[in-house]
């Protein structure tokens, strides 16, 4: 038996694999994603009686956190790495617009929901509350800005992009730092849990350690390797074959040394990594390594993220969903159709850009991977009330996300991307 569920495994990972490297040419032009087959074959797959059993992330709470942790941090470095757009004041608004305003507003509102609603205790309505405020745009992969130096290389509000180049970038840019601050708000959940919820006993050390300290840590550490890594990086490019047969691979070393060392100093890895990503990004901007740095961290961003998906299935085949509520379904469906648009939009308001495009912005709120992250890390770190209805919930959200916006994606990129077709000729 333990023979045959090897063979099993092995066919499994080898169509994963396959789905990787076909998928792409097959849906790339049609209104669907990729992690929805995956989804549906971790279903399929689990559901087999001669199979593994199905994944539980409650009883496997260490290995999910684990592997989502790696899974966000190698997509960390590959978002990264395809920003064109130099960091700035202006030329970030929309980001700076997201995260100022529009995660905390979708964080008090899940927050709010999972405890007038759902029914959730306040410490497990907060970490309700921020573990859907990364959002992931790897899951709908067509509104990700595209490869370096394809068209958003513009510094300037005298030279910006078209509407569908604006939408990814600010998803891109926003996914890349929220995932980040969404720490100091899943620490406040574990605050709560741990030690009450009087401000006496949390709000001193939160403030200056989680929000502060760490912060500030995974930013300068994320500029200061970033710097070093690129440094070494394009000192001597490969030239021999051996050193070509690896060109590329400093982005996944780099990823996982720099994660490493700034979790060792006490500071944000996944902000280190992001802010490190787009410091290598911009040290040599138009050399072509770029590209073998880009395409290696999305080739490993693209199979974690396949493998990942194919679990989530397997979860939904072993009860994941037997927890939900009418009410909780009630509150994933508001979360997704409502909260995120209603926060993107406030966030957006005065933007210097179409209705129809800070709509877009505001309605493609994707969640995925930093969602699992986070939930497994603060259930791992503090006991929390109605555990399995937070993962029934936030799964469900997930859910929704995958399908809705993956669905979605390609239809209105597309269509923005004829509207500023149609405006440049007029």
């Amino acid at each position: 038996m333990a023979l045959e569920l090897y063979d099993v495994g092995l066919v499994a990972v080898g169509l994963v694999l396959l789905g990787v490297a076909i998928l792409p040419r097959v849906v790339g032009d049609k209104p669907i994603s990729m992690p929805i087959f995956f989804v549906g074959f971790g279903f399929l797959l689990f559901s087999m009686p001669f199979t593994f059993p199905a994944p539980d992330p409650l009883e496997q709470g260490e290995t999910t956190e684990r592997l989502a942790e790696l899974g966000v941090i190698i997509a960390l470095m590959s978002v990264g790495l395809k920003l064109d757009r130099f960091p700035g004041i202006r030329a970030w608004a929309s980001t700076w617009r997201l995260l100022a305003i529009t995660m905390p507003l979708s964080i008090a509102g899940a927050a709010l929901l999972g405890w007038g609603l759902v029914g959730l205790l306040v410490p497990s309505a907060v970490l309700l509350g921020a573990v859907i405020a990364p959002t992931d745009p790897v899951l709908a992969s067509e509104v990700q800005v595209e490869e370096p130096g394809a068209g958003n290389e513009s510094e300037s509000l005298d030279d910006r992009e078209g509407g569908g180049d604006e939408v990814r970038f600010a998803l891109s840019s926003e996914a890349g730092l929220n995932d980040g601050l969404a720490f100091p708000f899943t620490n406040l959940a574990i605050a709560l849990a741990l030690v009450g919820l009087a401000p006496g006993n949390w709000l001193g050390e939160w403030l200056l350690i989680d929000v502060v300290y760490r912060i500030v840590t995974g930013v300068a550490i994320g500029v200061v390797l970033g710097w070093l890594l690129a440094k070494a990086i394009f000192a001597a490019i490969p030239d021999t074959p051996i050193a070509q047969s690896v060109q590329g691979l400093e982005a996944i070393a780099g990823t996982l040394a720099i994660y490493g060392l700034t979790e060792l100093a006490s500071g944000y890895g996944f902000i280190a990594v992001f802010v490190a990503a787009t410091t290598i990004r911009h040290y040599e901007r138009t050399h072509d390594y770029n590209e073998a740095l880009h395409e290696i961290s999305e080739l490993a961003e693209q199979t974690l993220m396949a493998v990942i998906m194919v679990l989530f299935g397997g979860a939904i085949v072993g009860g994941l969903f037997e927890p939900l509520t009418v009410e909780a379904i009630v509150a994933a469906v508001v979360i997704v159709f409502v909260v995120r648009p209603f926060a993107g939009i406030v966030g957006l308001l005065g933007f210097e850009r179409s209705w129809t495009e800070r709509g877009t912005i505001a309605f493609f709120g994707i969640r995925g991977i930093g969602t699992f992250y986070y939930l497994a890390h603060g259930l791992n770190e503090a006991a929390f009330a109605d555990a399995d209805l937070l993962w029934a919930l936030a799964g469900a959200v997930i859910l929704i996300s995958i399908v809705v916006h993956g669905i979605a994606a390609t239809p209105v990129i597309g269509r923005l991307g004829e509207e500023d077709q149609t405006s440049s000729t007029t």
